[in-house]
């Protein structure tokens, strides 16, 4: 059976892996001129199986005023037909019953996730800085600290090991807490999350694959669009090529609708802009993963790096404020933790990409209404902590085996 997987991203190179595995010849189409380029290539890297918090949930809309006015620095907004549509469906997923099935299924994805990778790391012979390093959310206010609570317990009923932690109880976790700026009443912690780089591992992934499996890489090739009769889909137009095979599979994360809509399919997924900033550590740079939640910004030790990562801006797939929003992120990093990084380093890193965001925050994986055509896509903040779940399940979907 061929397949043509469309995206070299840590999620579209798993799910080629997981296809090998089953016996498929697979042909991997990326626009970008080597594999993790997009989404993958410098993320938090954080492995967060236990932070599968819905974003869509009643208290979010409370927030969405001063998102479109402008007045929350972690999120910048710019109203759009494709967001307003997009956003409709949010706001449906903001009840507390859809946060709580959302939450639910995310976590059990994550969970699996954590099992697949590990599976892969005992097999395959490369290094791509992988750390139990755990997880510390941060919380700044006793709002956070109420609605953390419940979320803990929701999580711990089915199988989750987050839990609830005081100050004193967070800082004899991570000792650099004592040097964080702003009160922390308590923390959510989880010991078993992990971090790695993500575009190690798609590099690293694709070279096995290349070495010891029936994958081909196509880098640098455009896929234009899908050549569907009959309603299913036999062939992608890439180039100037028609590439035809059994199965196809959109794993073009926050680009999926360009390809899709050539068979009018609207997965509804957005891109949402997230920044990082890769730094030398400071002298008190800390170990486990730590999650300011005020901030929506992240710190991560990679390999001897301060990896900073944070915000979420609704601006279509626009860049031209991506200097601006690193800078914030990085005098926001400082000041809350003024000694966790070299924040003055000449060798500073930023970085900006797109998560493909869902309005659930389910990714959608499957079977399309077009026959043989497949996606892998909207995995929105944590498509390197899914991405071995949602492969693995893509892979057994196409192949119809369960």
């Amino acid at each position: 059976m061929h397949v043509v997987v469309l995206g070299a991203g840590v999620v579209g190179v798993t799910t080629a892996y997981y296809l090998s595995q089953l016996g498929c010849e697979v042909t991997v189409v990326d626009r970008a001129g080597k594999v993790g380029d997009g989404a993958s290539f410098a993320n938090a890297g954080q492995l967060s199986y236990s932070f599968t918090d819905a974003l869509a949930k009643p208290e979010f809309l409370a927030r969405i005023p001063a998102l479109v006015l402008g007045r929350d620095s972690g999120s910048q907004v710019r109203l759009s037909p494709e967001l307003i549509a997009w956003g409709m469906r949010f706001v449906g997923q903001c009840t507390r019953k859809h946060a709580q099935e959302n939450t639910l299924a995310v976590l059990k994805m994550a969970m699996r996730s954590a099992e697949l990778l590990a599976e892969i790391r005992e097999k395959l012979p490369f290094d791509f800085w992988h750390r139990r390093a755990g997880k510390l959310v941060l919380l700044s206010s006793q709002a956070e600290l109420e609605g953390a609570k419940a979320s803990v317990e929701l999580k711990q009923a089915h199988g989750c090991d987050a839990r609830i932690l005081s100050r004193s109880e967070a800082i004899s976790v991570e000792p650099t807490l004592e040097h964080v700026s702003e009160d922390i009443p308590g923390a959510v912690y989880s010991g078993s999350d992990e971090v790695a780089d993500s575009q190690k591992f798609t590099a690293g992934l694709r070279d096995w694959l290349e070495a010891n499996a029936s994958v081909d890489f196509r880098l640098s090739s455009n896929a234009t669009k899908f050549v569907a009769r009959d309603g299913r889909t036999h062939a992608v137009v890439v180039d100037a090529d028609t590439l035809d095979a059994d199965a196809f599979v959109v794993c073009t994360g926050a680009w999926s609708h360009e390809l899709l809509r050539t068979v009018g399919i609207n997965p509804y997924v957005f891109p949402v802009r997230g920044y990082s900033i890769t730094l030398p550590p400071g002298e008190a740079a800390p170990s486990v993963s730590m999650t300011a939640l005020k901030y929506r910004m992240v710190y991560s030790r990679l390999n001897g790096l301060i990896r900073i990562a944070g915000f979420a801006d609704f601006r279509g797939f626009d860049t031209s404020t991506d200097g601006k929003r690193t800078q914030l992120l990085l005098d926001l990093a400082r000041r809350y933790a003024p000694l966790a990084a070299e924040y003055e380093a000449e060798d500073i890193k930023p970085w900006g990409g797109f998560r493909p965001m869902t309005p659930n925050g389910q990714p959608r994986v499957g079977q399309t209404r077009s026959k043989g055509l497949y996606v892998n896509t909207g995995h929105g903040m944590l498509g390197w902590t899914l991405a071995c779940a949602t492969g693995y399940d893509a892979a057994r979907a196409i192949t119809r085996v369960h």
